[in-house]
């Protein structure tokens, strides 16, 4: 977690509550009492009216609350049905955090707006989810984070299988399909491959650093150019 976004959840967690210790927040933050309680410091620093101390536990000031954040009725309906499609057509990592996410903006919405992206009327339905599917997105998400180069087995149009390694680079979605790019080594070129037609998934301990001709802003390139 960022710092900012711990800073935050700090302020709505104790917010919350009539007391809070260090210690609930150590727990509910993964981080140690010594990290709260220099992140309290600077949050008082910077004035927000936290009272208490360490050992005894901290209150927020009635009344205080961050400064709304201002949307128009249409911005609001685009944040919720983004969150929806996240939820329904992406793996359960990037639905918790969509989760997560849409409950930390309705928190500092003005109060008249409170409630509305809930009951936005836009829906992003998912009836036949396919868990294998969001597991090797998953994964393939933590090898484009690291850099790290993975290996498969593909089936194509014609079912015919190969064995690839390849630099993944982005995720794409075309309903209903989710589209890796990646430079593959088998064939020197870009290609793209569709999860489902993906087999076994291993995320190689190979780590790729930056080629020209092999990077995400090359690929895009050749997308634009064609």
């Amino acid at each position: 977690m960022r710092r900012a976004d711990r800073l935050f959840e700090i302020v709505q967690i104790i917010r919350s509550r009539r007391l809070t210790t260090a210690q609930y927040l150590s727990d509910r933050l993964e981080v140690s009492c010594r990290t709260v309680y220099r992140d309290i410091s600077d949050l008082q620093c910077a004035g927000i009216p936290i009272r208490g101390e360490a050992g005894v536990g901290y209150t927020l000031d009635k009344g205080f609350d961050l400064p709304p954040l201002m949307f128009t009725r249409a911005e609001i309906e685009a944040v919720a049905l983004g969150a929806n499609l996240v939820r329904s057509w992406a793996d359960d990592e990037m639905a918790r955090a969509a989760k997560q996410a849409f409950a930390k903006i309705e928190v500092v919405l003005p109060k008249a707006l409170r409630g509305q992206m809930e009951k936005t009327p836009l829906f992003a339905l998912n009836f036949e989810r396919d868990e294998e599917l969001y597991l090797k997105m998953s994964a393939l998400r933590g090898a484009i984070r690291m850099k790290h180069k993975v290996r498969i087995e593909y089936r194509d149009a014609r079912s015919n299988s190969t064995t690839r390694l390849l630099r993944p680079l982005c995720l794409s979605f075309f309903a209903p399909i989710w589209m890796l790019s990646a430079y593959c080594e088998l064939r020197g070129e870009f290609r793209n491959f569709r999860l489902d037609r993906m087999g076994e998934i291993d995320v190689t301990d190979k780590g790729f650093e930056d080629e020209t001709g092999k990077t995400l802003d090359d690929f895009l390139a050749r997308v634009t150019r064609e």
